[in-house]
């Protein structure tokens, strides 16, 4: 009993260490997460500014695991070339580091009360103190990010002081040094670097454990380096399992990080041992501090990453080389974009859902553009079958992204999220709902194919003013939801209401042509199905548009009714001056009889 006593401090120390290290890095990733990782997608073309910036990207969110992972989802989602993510991976490892460094203030010496200031022990519970003082007064989000954040820095520094109070006393201990001199023996050092590593899924945090214990003076060189090249291998683990499920080139980006540091263990183990055979260092037995350790770990992943750097073709060819395509056909979708991967993030995760409707509105302009080609100028089967084939994929955009949009909601969102989910829902929705309407006009025109009826040459007329009309406001709306401009929005709704006001007089045209027998009943039902679907498409394209508005002004009160009333009013001069440049492009065409 006693003795399980001794060790609930440990215990305490370690529990307080490790959940420090995660509210810390989930605060940072909240804060940042979302443009750091957007920001590694676009400065990649350059190796060594890939190799920086995945340095700089671990050393902030101190997780190579999580930076390797996130440029798995890029590669899995065609985003990224595997050959990009490689030094970005390099300096994962490096990055990852950061963490030990940082950790190394717990060596300062206690002479000198400024100096004192910086040691973990005198700041810990001042910054747990100031965090939770701004967690208690903050309302907004990012603030009560910052307050855990605080805390989180706080609790790592009070956890690992806990841990060296407790390892102080066994360093008397006979036990306890009889079981770091074991640790001596490189492969058992190398297997319970891995082990532990392996079991608390960070390296930072093993990294961290291993300095509290270098506080007892039980540490020497030949301690600790076999368990750093052990903890290199160990952190291996989260990024392998994320690489399952996915695809080729995802895997080939796990194996990159895994030959990363199988290659440290190799240049190190082989390179310092063989040596010391030879040699006989004598630093081996030298005893180290936090700073040692921190070096060591340092040093061991900045030299593996410099020596590779040079050979990053060459890896991205044994990386294929190891894990073959096979003879399948090697296909990107853009639904890959949707990559659980990216979940832990939502704006990361809803900005991937953004790209694939991007696809889905040059789809809608194209099956748009097929079937006023068909309804004018006639059917065709091979025209049809790439419509449909369209159509196939908004089918299948709309269901992946509504099932994709499930799983992001069940993270934490802030105001502004929750505000871009609603509209990818929503929008996602009326841009299949064009797709149905189109597939509605290519019926038609079948269906006066297969009955050998044609449109008079008058309707006929009318119809291409119609569906040039119905174009532009496809055009228009794609170009404001790419944009996110509010000034294009503002185009959308005048263009939708002049479609209503040519429809209107298309309809009352086709009455008089029916009253005076230019046109049959059979016709006249084809003449009105294309009415009812091409205005029910610009419908939809005024809802997105407003869906647009409603996003974008997020701070402020919105009131859909209130919004499209005040343009009918002309509380914007934009709208009426629109309403008439779109009259005298379109309307003004079409003759009144």
């Amino acid at each position: 009993m006693e003795a399980i006593t001794s060790f609930l401090p440990l215990l305490a120390g370690i529990g307080m260490f490790l959940y420090g290290m995660n509210l810390m890095a989930s605060s940072i990733e909240k804060l940042a997460g979302a443009k750091l990782e957007s920001t590694m997608e676009r400065l990649t073309e350059n190796k060594w500014a890939g190799l920086t910036l995945g340095t700089a990207v671990t050393a902030v969110i101190q997780s190579s695991a999580a930076t390797s992972i996130t440029m798995i989802g890029f590669v899995n989602a065609g985003i990224m070339a595997l050959v990009q993510t490689i030094p970005v991976i390099f300096g994962a490892n490096i990055g990852s580091t950061a963490t030990a460094q940082l950790l190394r203030l717990g060596d300062l010496s206690s002479g000198g009360v400024l100096l004192s200031m910086f040691k973990p022990s005198s700041f810990a519970p001042i910054i747990i103190i100031a965090g939770a003082g701004i967690g208690l007064l903050a309302k907004k989000r990012k603030m009560k990010n910052i307050s855990n954040l605080l805390m989180g820095f706080g609790i790592v520094f009070w956890g690992m002081t806990t841990m060296e109070r407790t390892f102080e006393p066994l360093k008397e201990a006979e036990w306890f040094k009889e079981l770091f001199v074991s640790f001596g023996n490189p492969f058992i050092g190398i297997v319970a670097g891995l082990l532990l590593t392996a079991v608390i899924q960070s390296s930072s945090a093993s990294v961290g454990i291993l300095q509290a214990l270098s506080a007892s003076g039980s540490i020497t060189v030949a301690t600790a380096f076999p368990i750093l090249l052990g903890q290199n291998i160990g952190k291996c683990v989260p990024v392998v399992l994320a690489s399952i499920g996915n695809n080729k080139d995802a895997k080939r980006a796990s194996l990159c990080y895994v030959l990363f540091n199988v290659f440290s263990l190799l240049l190190f183990g082989i390179g310092v041992y063989g040596l010391d055979a030879v040699i006989d260092f004598a630093a081996m037995d030298s005893v180290v501090n936090r700073g040692d350790i921190a070096n060591m770990h340092s040093g061991i992943n900045i030299i593996a990453a410099l020596v590779l750097m040079p050979f990053v073709n060459q890896m991205d060819k044994l990386l294929h080389k190891i894990v073959r395509d096979g003879n399948e056909v090697k296909e990107k979708r853009t639904l890959d974009c949707l990559d659980d991967a990216f979940l832990k993030n939502p704006q990361v995760a809803m900005g991937q859902c953004r790209k694939v409707l991007f696809d889905m509105c040059n789809v809608v302009k194209e099956n748009v553009a097929i079937v006023a080609d068909l309804v004018l100028n006639g059917y065709s089967d091979k025209v049809v079958a790439q419509m449909q084939t369209g159509e196939e994929f908004l089918d299948k955009s709309e269901a992946g992204i509504n099932a994709y949009m499930v799983n992001v909601t069940y993270h934490t969102m802030t105001e502004e999220d929750s505000h871009l989910a609603t509209e990818i829902l929503q929008s996602v929705s009326d841009f299949e709902r064009i797709g149905d309407y189109c597939v509605n006009l290519a019926e038609t025109a079948e269906y006066m194919h297969e009955n050998k009826s044609t449109f008079t040459p008058d309707a006929k007329k009318e119809l291409e003013v119609l569906f040039d009309a119905i174009r532009n406001v496809i055009d228009l709306t794609v170009e404001a939801y790419k944009s996110d401009d509010l000034n294009k929005i503002a185009y959308v709704e005048p263009m939708e209401e002049v479609v209503d006001d040519i429809v209107e007089r298309l309809k009352r045209n086709h009455i008089k042509r029916l009253r005076g027998g230019v046109c049959t009943a059979d016709n006249g039902i084809s003449f009105t199905e294309v009415l009812t679907n091409t205005e029910r498409i610009s419908d939809h394209c005024s809802n997105i548009a407003i869906y647009l508005m409603q996003k974008l002004t997020v701070h402020e009160a919105f009131d859909r009714k209130k919004y499209q009333d005040d343009l009918h009013e002309g509380m914007d001069p934009r709208y009426r001056q629109y309403i008439e440049m779109y009259k005298e492009k379109y309307l003004n065409r079409i003759e009144i009889l």
